[in-house]
């Protein structure tokens, strides 16, 4: 019997584990073990919207994984709870952080990314540090009157954009960019629509500065340094800057200098035998769910071909970005490479952030 351990009970790792056993009578024996600390799948995509309080209940961005994998025997699935402690290519054993060690035949590396200031907008551990790092936030936001956030990527605009439909002229939403507009990275009507949409909404914004520095005042507050020197004094502070690979059990040798997994055209581990990364804690191409789900899709059949003994098929790189954002409730944009995508399609398809995906995700009929 083959033993497949897939690292990470997030997207990457759970919808691979669908793909494979369902192909699992192309392979013959075969069992997978997915190892994670969070019991329950997190539906990220949705958490700018989520941590407003009152927008999405905890059902609908929460579901527990194992009962997802019902369907198969204990001799064909078992979870772990548990983080990867070490991972030695080598030896193909993975240490865990419950003390216990795994050997395995094939082992998928699907650990995903967080937040540098372990935000809710990622999964922070476990999940319960999870939901109640994302209750915690809707507390902060009830009693706060002033929000600053920084960051003008996709995360920190449809922050500010929700808050500020929310809530309106009753809190005060503050947007720190560090470049002359939003959404650097985006074309150039990109960017200029989500400017509009967020000053049509009253958010104040503040380009070409960064926060140097956070004091936490004697009243609870806080005071930002900017780098012009001014100083913002605020009830609440969201950082949405920098994501980072969760990558600290892989052997240096195999992250490159932002710690992400080096991987081949195969998404094999450069270096490792058997070994396959995919997702966030990669380096292949940017991180975004609709990549992610290309990844999964192609590994899960290159993993089926290649226990066959048959030869594995490249991974194709998207040639063009694809990205979507909402920005309230009432506005949205997006764009396929250079080309816009048109604003009511947007709006449409974001309307629920696909939270009606979470369970057909968990159970595997999505795939």
């Amino acid at each position: 019997m083959k033993h497949i351990v897939i690292l990470g009970g997030s997207y990457a790792g759970v919808s691979t584990a669908h793909r494979i056993l369902k192909q699992a009578a192309k392979i013959g024996p075969l069992k997978i073990t997915i190892v994670s600390p969070n019991t329950h799948f997190y539906w990220s995509m949705a958490s700018p919207r989520g941590v407003v309080p009152g927008q999405i209940p905890d059902e609908k961005l929460f579901q527990p994984i194992v009962p997802g994998f019902s369907k198969y025997s204990a001799s064909q699935f078992e979870f772990i709870t548990a983080s990867a402690a070490s991972l030695d290519f080598g030896a193909k054993t993975v240490s865990l952080s419950s003390g216990d060690t795994l050997d395995y035949d094939y082992i998928i590396l699907a650990t995903g990314s967080r937040t540098r200031e372990h935000t809710p907008f990622k999964g922070v551990g476990t999940t319960e540090e999870t939901r109640n790092a994302l209750h915690d936030f809707q507390s902060e936001v009830t009693n706060s009157k002033t929000i600053v956030i920084a960051g003008a990527g996709v995360t920190g605009v449809e922050v500010a954009g929700e808050l500020a439909f929310e809530y309106g002229p009753a809190k005060k939403i503050i947007l720190i960019a560090a470049g002359s507009t939003v959404l650097d990275d985006a074309p150039a009507s990109i960017s200029a629509y989500s400017l509009k949409a967020l000053k049509n909404l009253n958010v104040d914004l503040k380009m070409k500065a960064k926060v140097t520095g956070t004091v936490r005042l004697p009243n609870g507050r806080k005071e930002l340094t900017l780098s012009s020197g001014d100083k913002l004094t605020t009830d609440m502070y969201v950082p949405t800057f920098g994501l980072m690979p969760n990558s600290s059990y892989v052997p240096k040798d195999y992250l490159d200098k932002n710690g992400s997994v080096k991987v081949d055209e195969f998404l094999r581990v450069k270096g490792a035998k058997d070994a396959w990364a995919i997702g966030d804690v990669s380096n292949v191409e940017s991180w975004q769910f609709i990549t992610c789900d290309r990844q999964s899709t192609r590994l899960a059949k290159n993993m089926i071909s290649m226990i066959n003994n048959k030869p594995p098929v490249p991974y194709k790189v998207a040639a063009s970005k694809f990205m979507g954002l909402q920005i309230g409730k009432k506005q949205a944009t997006g764009h396929f490479g250079n080309f816009k995508l048109p604003t009511f399609i947007v709006v449409r398809a974001r309307k629920t952030l696909f939270t009606e995906n979470l369970g057909p995700t968990v159970t595997g009929t999505l795939f």
